[in-house]
């Protein structure tokens, strides 16, 4: 091979290369089943290739300014209602109605208690959540909560199952979407591993890896990044997540009010069609190594600059404040 050939074949190789690192390997997709409206996702690079960002909130964070919330450029936010069967958060009505008025879509999720009838915590969340075609889906939010007084005790595998049967198959009867399940690390590797529940959309919490590094074989729609976030209109840490699609996903689902199995059609308002500013990831925290691990491309604007902030290697903290 001549001197021309090997710099062509060189300079050949070097823009592939630059070409590769424009983009990144994620397997964004539609569920195949089209029984839920979320794109999800098995694996991902980190919290800065998804662009579409929200928060899930309760009354440890205070008073919230809605208004703020939206403007930073929060794009969902999920919503604790319910505890168990007696217990409602008590900052819920004034943050769902707030949300609302701020044009922020929001769901409201139920954290479950173990030791009471599941029959009597449906009707405790129907009692509280109103029925709205434009909101998110339920939430069913399953942990162990060792730290409980009253019920720190671990379910057998199929009891746990069976519950969650119950709660899902009542929450998608009454509010027509596919609920969504929140679970954390633990839990699911106890009582969700072997890609259980497939058929509903995911919610997962992976604060110190990637989900797939934690979830192995999981796809998921939701992604909780971080319990030491902060956003403007909110006074303290909060909750961060990430939505596995693209912001064209995001907004296609926001216009038709997510609704599922024949719903109406009611839309919600719109994000600006600029690009919301980033939020800011709190400074303590940093990300695992990236690794790429499958086949599709998201565009290279997603792609995080060299000094981006990113999460946290910190040990894995205790299960969220509760009541």
């Amino acid at each position: 091979m001549n001197r021309r050939s090997i710099a062509f074949t060189a300079v050949t190789l070097m823009g592939l290369m630059l070409a590769g690192c424009g983009s990144v390997p994620t397997d964004v997709a539609a569920p195949p089943t089209g029984d839920h409206p979320f794109p999800t996702i098995t694996h991902t690079v980190g919290h800065h290739a998804h662009p579409v960002h929200g928060i899930d909130v309760s009354k440890y964070q205070g008073r919230i300014d809605w208004e703020q919330v939206r403007a930073a450029g929060v794009s969902f936010a999920f919503i604790k209602a319910t505890e168990g069967g007696d217990l409602l958060d008590s900052r819920f009505r004034e943050n769902w109605e707030a949300s609302r008025r701020a044009g922020i879509p929001r769901g409201a999720y139920h954290f479950t208690y173990w030791c009471r009838p599941m029959a009597d915590q449906i009707a405790w969340f129907k009692r509280h959540v109103p029925v709205e075609p434009d909101a998110l889906p339920p939430v069913l939010d399953v942990e162990w909560n060792f730290q409980s007084p009253t019920c720190p005790r671990r379910v057998p595998v199929a009891v746990a199952q069976a519950k969650m049967r119950e709660f899902l198959r009542a929450m998608e009867r009454h509010y027509g979407k596919k609920p969504i399940i929140y679970a954390d690390i633990k839990f699911h590797r106890e009582i969700l591993a072997n890609n259980e529940f497939a058929e509903y959309p995911f919610w997962v919490r992976s604060v110190a890896a990637v989900p797939h590094e934690r979830y192995p074989g999981r796809r998921w729609a939701f992604w909780q990044i971080t319990a030491t976030g902060r956003v403007a209109g909110i006074n303290t840490p909060v909750d961060r997540n990430v939505f596995a699609g693209t912001p064209q996903q995001w907004q296609q689902i926001a216009q038709t009010g997510f609704r599922h199995r024949g719903q109406p059609v009611t839309a919600v308002a719109a994000a600006p069609a600029a690009a919301a500013p980033p939020m800011a990831f709190a400074a303590a925290e940093t990300s695992p190594a990236q690794v790429p691990t499958a086949t599709t491309s998201v565009p290279a604007a997603a792609v995080p600059a060299a000094d981006a902030p990113a999460m946290t290697t910190a040990p894995l903290p205790a299960s969220r404040p509760r009541f």
